[in-house]
């Protein structure tokens, strides 16, 4: 699902198309939006901003944080969040639309896995298993499986006709795309296959695998691992075996579900070089993947209202004022101290903002000329930090299309 047109030339640079967030919340076709992009540049806070924008448009929207930092809670003015979607309170602004918030906490996303998809027993014999509380909490991929299986119950409760996934810093952000296969090469694993043997086969049969030479490759694992975890671990794989092809498929669904209509990627990034790199990352592997981009939010540009004023005329300007003094009067170089001290400080700290907002154009147009096909849009750097609703809504005020109805915050 891509918005806006193709890009456009304009004194020699490529103007990308325009990235229209706010027509893409208000499609109703879109049902789920995913923001990705390396850590520290405000993906949470886009997140949020997305959220609040679309309920306050007549959408129902639940935003699902992975990032375990409680930036969403703060900025939503709520004092926590948790595993279970908490209503976020609109105030004046309470329309037909509703806002929901909540924090992924894998280990009781996987509880919740066992305790719907086995029996009573079965399921208190799993979450008591030590094997299983170690991976349940630490293993490798299990935060990123979790996060599928969490969009995908989401998805499936048909509550919100909205939802917003804020994703994991750096590129661990897209590692979810391959939670299905990973997930598929621990099932089918050799090591997997192994521990399910002596559940699986029986007293004499397995008996006659271990005279094979199993029995050797289980003595190492004893030695390396311990009695006690080996048989917690032939444990856990036993007891969880029947859900195996639950969670395969479960896996499998929730990704066919990222790539259909519906469903749109808003890469977030700061005009910063390692930050436009691991957008183009991004881009380039959500392309490979099928996935639908949206296009590329460029947060914290700086930007200025005096922006006709060219850094080189404003330096020129401040020192000229910087020598100038009264007539009949020695240069203010000689005296000390100058008559136009403040305008020459804000002179030259006006060049310094447009020098850095060159910089930032150059490294933008670095990446709409290597993608010059994806939408962008413009979030101005805000003057403080974003901690309320009320700064949400200074961020949502830059997704509108049109130029002239955006104002500055």
């Amino acid at each position: 699902m891509t918005s806006g047109a193709g890009g456009s030339v304009t004194a020699g640079r490529v103007r990308p198309p325009r990235l229209d967030v706010d027509g893409l919340i208000d499609d109703r076709r879109t049902r789920i939006i995913v923001c990705c992009g390396a850590g520290g540049v405000g993906k949470t806070t886009t997140a949020a901003a997305v959220g609040l924008r679309a309920a306050e448009r007549g959408r129902h929207v639940v935003v699902l944080t992975v990032d375990p930092a409680r930036r969403l809670a703060q900025s939503m003015g709520l004092t926590w969040l948790d595993n279970i979607p908490r209503p976020v309170p609109l105030g004046e602004r309470a329309g037909p639309g509703t806002l929901h918030a909540m924090m992924l906490d894998m280990k009781r996303t996987f509880d919740e896995i066992v305790e719907t998809h086995a029996d009573p027993d079965r399921a208190a014999q799993i979450l008591a298993n030590p094997f299983y509380q170690s991976v349940s909490s630490s293993f490798s991929g299990t935060q990123e499986y979790m996060a599928m299986e969490k969009l995908g119950q989401l998805h499936r409760a048909g509550e919100w006709d909205l939802i917003v996934v804020d994703t994991p810093p750096s590129r661990s952000a897209l590692d979810f795309l391959d939670a299905p296969q990973r997930l598929s090469r621990f099932l089918d694993g050799r090591l997997l296959r192994l521990l399910t043997a002596p559940a699986k086969m029986g007293g004499r049969a397995y008996l006659r695998l271990l005279n094979a030479g199993v029995g050797v490759v289980t003595g190492m694992l004893t030695k390396v691992l311990g009695a006690q975890v080996l048989r917690d671990a032939q444990t856990f794989v036993s007891a969880l075996d029947t859900m195996f092809g639950g969670f395969r498929e479960r896996a499998d669904y929730t990704y066919r579900l990222l790539r259909a209509h519906g469903t749109a990627f808003l890469v977030i990034a700061v005009p910063e070089g390692d930050a436009l790199r691991e957008a183009s990352y991004f881009v380039e592997r959500l392309d490979s993947e099928g996935m639908p981009l949206a296009g590329l939010i460029l947060n914290r540009v700086h930007q200025s209202p005096a922006a006709h004023l060219s850094a080189a005329r404003s330096l020129a300007a401040a020192e000229t004022l910087a020598t100038a003094g009264p007539a009949g009067e020695a240069p203010a170089a000689a005296r000390g101290a100058g008559p136009h001290d403040l305008a020459v400080a804000a002179l030259r700290l006006h060049a310094e903002r447009m020098q850095q907002a060159a910089a930032e154009r150059r490294l933008a147009e670095h990446f709409t000329a290597a993608h010059p096909l994806v939408p962008v849009a413009e979030v101005p750097a805000q003057p403080d930090d974003v901690h309320d609703l009320a700064g949400l809504r200074a961020i949502g005020r830059w997704f509108g299309q049109e130029e002239g109805s955006r104002q500055p915050a």
